[in-house]
């Protein structure tokens, strides 16, 4: 699969629900609702705002859904707040930018000898680099109170332009090493500086605030502490990186500390230890994840629909070999173009090998297997391949950034004119395998030509009608990233929105005229005549260890019941019902379910262990349920559904796992 590009992000606003106390213990159906999402009116993708939610409690005469979802049996009612993002509002965007000089400014200040690098705005703040000693928590307190005098006294925000020469001479003074190598590489002239009041400067192009004053002091924090490289180079000086983050007002503040709480309770690193889902463990090795059992039967879950339905949608399944002959990558260009980002090559009876980073030479060598003609296309195939990439140490993080993943890969050789076609088709197929799990919100790009890239101007454009026309049957909405595709084709990439309202980038596809070419593969055309097909990437979970990750975080590790890895717990109030407990649980494991027997504890305490770890369903058994053949139901979200005949326990389950639902 070639490696997918971050899609240039456009401006628009995005959803985040950010009340710990309302979204806890919910269904994603209840988180949504919470999130004010209102009703789909049709099936194409939307994107929605960015909302932050801060409960407040009220009588009980909140909407059922909410009230029932609610653990406690509370409600709440809940009011919205709307955050801006630096593209809905420019005003944010320069209260960011000038917070980061006014930081600036206070550390230097406060520590007279640190050096000055860069300060940009992002995306939940800002963040400015400084060559001194490391900082401390108490540290970053006094640069707030101090950024707070700054603030206080209202200094105006001065724009002037110097010479080129005039700037160098102003930064040699201050003797500033930093800031002359960010001249250097200024091109445009003349050159800008932006002044705070008559005490502190600093090269910039803007925008700004007119004065300090016009920041709003209590909606301005200082988060954290990090290392980072200058030019982000491992072999430059180590900086101190402080981020800060900033609103128009306090109680966006609130309503992204809230939204930082939530997005720390669903942690899937946290999560994936409290509930044994999987772990890195150390003494293998860093970014290599140890599926538990828990989490593995999650896995096969996915991976077996996942095989389902791509042999629904004719395509050919493979497995092929986890390494190859480094020439196989020389060939494909990988050596050349990808060599950081791969292992070292291992000598095999004096012939070099090397783990792959990539499925698609594999692919590509079967398809050239044998000769093909028009008559046999499109050709589908597709892979579940785990592929190995060099991360630093430092980059490695939970499941979203490791060294060895399995990619949910597929390649499709084609002619021109089934090009449109065949990215419907993955459209569909992508929708179809995510809304499995709930997620129906995207955000779509399309990245056409680059300046460098490979292939005629002809196939370029019908390549690129092609996605858009395909895009356009859809219905789905999407941006243009002009210039923003790969060197080898045109390509579109989609970002699913989880129930936070945060972006991940999973699916991608891509049409490539390089890899063809690279290792000279044809097909026979209705004049016998060689040609070269077409062939498109694609992945749609993108890796199954960042999609599990994504998965965790969006439902807060409460899987629905068809995804959970224990469906349902039996419970036997004393020992004397537990051999009926054991005859039910091996009835309901021969028809496929996983269920399992908890026993040793008193009732209460099996209950609240079976909430703990999340489990969806508890069947109750007391005397009478021995006696009567019954199990009284109580589901996790709902509590107490009924008592019932084994065999109608047995049907509804089936029912509701088939229809992916609540029992």
């Amino acid at each position: 699969m070639a490696a997918p590009s971050a899609p240039l992000l456009r401006s628009h606003p995005h959803r985040r629900a950010l009340s710990p106390s309302s979204l806890r213990h919910r269904p994603a159906a209840a988180v949504a609702s919470l999130l004010g999402f209102p009703p789909r009116k049709s099936d194409s993708p939307r994107r929605l705002p960015y909302t932050a939610v801060r409960s407040s409690t009220v009588s009980p005469s909140a909407p059922v859904e909410e009230a029932a979802a609610a653990p406690t049996g509370d409600a709440e009612e809940q009011e919205r707040v709307v955050l801006p993002t630096n593209e809905s509002s420019d005003l944010l965007l320069r209260i960011r930018h000038t917070c980061a000089h006014v930081m600036a400014m206070a550390v230097q200040k406060l520590f007279p000898n640190a050096k000055v690098t860069i300060g940009p705005w992002i995306d939940n703040g800002f963040y400015y680099d400084f060559d001194m000693e490391p900082l401390t928590d108490k540290d970053l307190k006094k640069v707030k109170k101090e950024m707070d005098r700054i603030i206080r006294r209202n200094l105006p925000l001065v724009r002037e332009e110097v010479s080129r020469e005039e700037a160098q001479k102003r930064i040699e003074a201050l003797n500033e090493p930093y800031k002359l190598e960010i001249l250097e590489s200024i091109k445009e002239e003349p050159i800008t500086i932006y002044h705070i009041g008559e005490e502190w400067w600093d090269l910039c192009a803007g925008p700004h605030v007119e004065s300090t004053g016009k920041i709003d002091r209590k909606a301005v924090e200082l988060e954290s502490v990090a290392g980072a490289y200058w030019r982000g180079d491992e072999k430059n000086q180590m900086l101190q990186r402080i981020y800060g983050t900033a609103w128009e007002n306090e109680d966006q503040l609130k309503a992204y500390i809230h939204f930082k709480e939530e997005a720390k309770r669903r942690d899937h690193r946290r999560l994936g230890q409290d509930l044994d889902l999987f772990s890195i463990q150390e003494d293998a090795g860093g970014g290599l994840v140890f599926w538990h059992p828990k989490g593995a039967i999650i896995r096969h879950i996915l991976e077996d629909s996942w095989k389902q339905i791509h042999l629904q949608h004719c395509y050919d399944l493979l497995y092929t070999p986890h390494v190859a002959k480094a020439d196989l990558w020389k060939i494909s260009g990988h050596i050349d173009f990808y060599k950081e980002n791969m292992y070292n090559q291992m000598d095999v009876e004096d012939e070099m090998y090397q783990l792959r980073p990539m499925n698609c030479p594999y692919h590509i060598l079967v398809y050239k297997r044998k000769l093909h003609s028009y008559r046999d296309f499109p050709i589908r195939v597709a892979e579940l391949g785990t592929v190995y990439r060099y991360e630093l140490s430092g980059s490695l993080h939970g499941l979203f950034r490791v060294r060895g993943f399995t990619q949910d890969d597929a390649h499709i050789f084609c002619l021109e004119n089934q090009i449109q076609d065949e990215i419907r088709g993955v459209l569909d197929l992508t929708e179809q395998i995510l809304g499995q799990f709930g997620f129906r919100y995207y955000e779509i790009n399309l990245s056409t030509r680059p300046e460098k890239s490979v292939g005629s101007d002809d196939i370029w454009e019908k390549a690129t009608i092609a996605l858009k026309n395909a895009l356009d049957d859809k219905g789905w909405e999407y941006k243009v990233d002009e210039g923003g595709g790969a060197f080898y084709g045109p390509k579109i990439d989609l970002k699913i929105e989880d129930a936070l309202g945060r972006k991940w980038q999973c699916s991608t596809v891509q049409v490539d005229f390089n890899l063809p070419e690279r290792f000279d593969i044809t097909y026979v055309d209705s004049n016998s005549e060689k040609k070269r097909p077409i062939m498109i990437h694609r992945a749609i979970l993108g890796s199954l260890e960042r999609f599990f990750g994504v998965l965790i975080e969006h439902y807060a590790g409460d899987f629905p019941l068809w995804l959970a890895p224990t469906q349902a717990r039996i419970l036997p109030v004393t020992d004397n019902e537990l051999q009926y407990c054991n005859e039910v649980a091996s009835e309901l494991k021969s028809r496929g379910f996983r269920v399992e027997v908890c026993h040793g504890e008193r009732l209460p305490k099996l209950i609240r262990n079976a909430e703990t770890q999340k489990v969806p369903l508890m069947a109750v058994v007391g005397p009478k349920e021995v006696q009567a053949r019954t199990l009284t139901i109580r589901s996790r979200h709902n509590g107490e559904i009924g008592t019932m005949p084994v065999d109608e326990f047995t049907t509804r389950l089936q029912l509701a796992v088939a229809n992916k639902s609540s029992l």
